[in-house]
């Protein structure tokens, strides 16, 4: 296995045993006090903070997961980051792990956003380093666009790195039989029967073709990622959340890395990644190397689900990236971080 040992494996209940389920209202987009519990249409969303610091100064590294496996993906990788990089934020969106499930929630990229500007102002994190996988880089161009627009906003972002995600609507090859199919009426049928069917579950998830074709997720693996995405009811959010393709291509240019980062004029320092067998994002890869120049493109062996197959090799990169740009050191505001 790409992450080691299967016998180091961090388990769903351990990744969430170590975060919070916190108070948080998506219409106001706050995060309210405990003693707010009744207010009606209020949330409870997952977070994990490792090595919360009291310098308000610090630059903190923001995790924004993918799909379908939300924020228990970063966790192989987590456990390889250590104690001593951070402070680090671990975001949940509403619908995905042990965040609530309401049933008749409008998800949305900028639902999420919102979730996490929400989540920034909570911990006071006026500056921070983004990574994102999967479907979050939507979630961030939308934070980059908005960071453009309001001057002198915090927090200031000073770095991305964007991994196996959407970064131009022309640019998704989703096949129809997954992501499509999951938006339809018989993807909904299918994850309300994989909600109930451990068997089922576990064959929608390798008929995704997540994994490269030289690696079989162990049976343990599989649990482990069941038991996530099934929280609290969850696999109904793969149907639910699933037209986030086409909600790309509603918003194409405003969530354009090429257009986001002219309109930044270079103040963010950009970072691609992109896996080989990657089928459902890899002509992001070349498109970002053409578009925008200026931009660091990393490449990972393996399928989809970096995380799963090589989080070593991702954590390094996450590690070199975050360490460049002042996460866990006190920034000196007077230099450029670039």
């Amino acid at each position: 296995m790409g992450k080691s040992d299967a016998a180091v494996l961090v388990t769903a209940d351990q990744w969430y045993a170590g975060g919070q389920r916190i108070l948080y209202h998506p219409d106001p987009a706050r995060v309210l006090p405990e003693d707010a519990a009744a207010t009606p249409g209020a949330l409870r969303v997952f977070e994990r903070v490792v090595g919360a610091s009291r310098d308000p100064d610090a630059t903190w590294l923001t995790m924004l997961p993918g799909f379908p496996d939300g924020s228990y993906g970063w966790a192989q990788v987590d456990r390889m980051l250590g104690e001593d990089l951070g402070p680090r934020l671990y975001v949940e969106p509403v619908g995905q792990g042990d965040s609530d499930k309401p049933g008749n929630y409008r998800h949305s990229t900028m639902e999420r956003a919102d979730l996490v500007e929400a989540l920034w102002r909570h911990h006071a994190v006026r500056r921070t380093v983004v990574v994102t996988f999967d479907y979050t880089s939507l979630a961030l161009l939308e934070l980059l666009r908005r960071t453009s627009e309001r001057a002198g906003a915090l927090p200031e972002i000073v770095a991305v790195f964007m991994m196996n995600g959407g970064l131009f609507a022309d640019s998704h090859t989703h096949p129809w039989q997954v992501t499509p199919m999951l938006r339809s009426p018989l993807g909904a049928l299918a994850m309300r029967r994989a909600q109930r069917s451990p068997e089922m579950f576990d064959s929608a998830m390798l008929g995704a073709r997540l994994y490269s074709r030289s690696y079989r997720p162990s049976a343990e693996e599989l649990a482990e990622l069941r038991s996530a995405v099934t929280r609290r009811e969850g696999a109904a959010f793969l149907h639910r959340a699933a037209g986030f393709v086409q909600e790309h291509r509603r918003h194409a240019q405003r969530w354009d890395l090429a257009a986001v980062a002219r309109d930044l004029a270079d103040t963010v320092a950009v970072y691609v990644g992109g896996s080989e067998e990657d089928r459902y994002e890899h002509r992001q890869v070349a498109a970002a190397r053409i578009r925008v120049p200026s931009a660091d493109v990393l490449t990972f062996p393996g399928g989809h689900l970096t995380t799963s197959e090589h989080p070593d090799l991702l954590a390094d990169a996450i590690r070199e990236i975050a360490s460049r740009h002042g996460v866990g050191v006190r920034p000196d505001l007077s230099k450029e971080h670039r």
